[in-house]
């Protein structure tokens, strides 16, 4: 369990840009300890993706649970928070003088970086969630939709899953 407490305090204290920065670690760490299968992985970003909230916080809590129930969520979920809230804490105080420095402009390649964790993670993410050209019609289509409409994401998760019950007949 402290093991599980460890690799979720380091996702979040080497993440930097939220959730979906924290993807290609968190993919790294959870699939190199063997705690989840790459399908299993993909899955649950899916489901952290669809419930409210951060998606970082969701995964951490979804995998907790799956590795050891309900303690398990809880290490994972604090884990995962302890090293923003600690940074945050700190540099709050900070934040005034950082602002009026000169040296405010390495933020902005923080934010270039960012950027690129994030298409690293859908890069990784898309590759084992595509098996077939009806997938990739479906993230075509949601990815028009959401960079060229203002159609809610919701509305556009939730037609993806009617849309895959159709095509894949799959019924709970």
């Amino acid at each position: 369990m402290w093991t599980l407490f460890l690799t979720f305090f380091k996702i979040g204290l080497f993440t930097f840009g939220g959730g979906y920065a924290m993807i290609p670690l968190m993919q790294e760490e959870i699939i190199a300890h063997s705690w989840l299968t790459q399908a299993e992985f993909l899955n649950i970003v899916a489901i952290a993706e669809m419930t409210p909230g951060p998606i970082s916080i969701n995964a951490a809590t979804f995998i907790g649970y799956q590795l050891n129930g309900v303690v398990g969520s809880a290490l994972a979920t604090f884990g995962v928070v302890a090293p923003s809230l600690i940074i945050m804490v700190i540099f709050s105080h900070l934040l005034a003088k950082l602002k009026a420095s000169k040296y405010a402009i390495a933020l902005k390649g923080v934010a270039i970086t960012v950027t690129a964790l994030i298409a690293a993670a859908v890069v990784r993410l898309i590759g084992p969630a595509i098996t077939s050209y009806a997938d990739i019609a479906i993230a075509l289509a949601a990815f028009v939709l959401v960079a060229k409409t203002k159609i809610s994401p919701i509305l556009i998760i939730l037609g993806s899953g009617l849309v895959g019950v159709v095509l894949y007949g799959y019924i709970l």
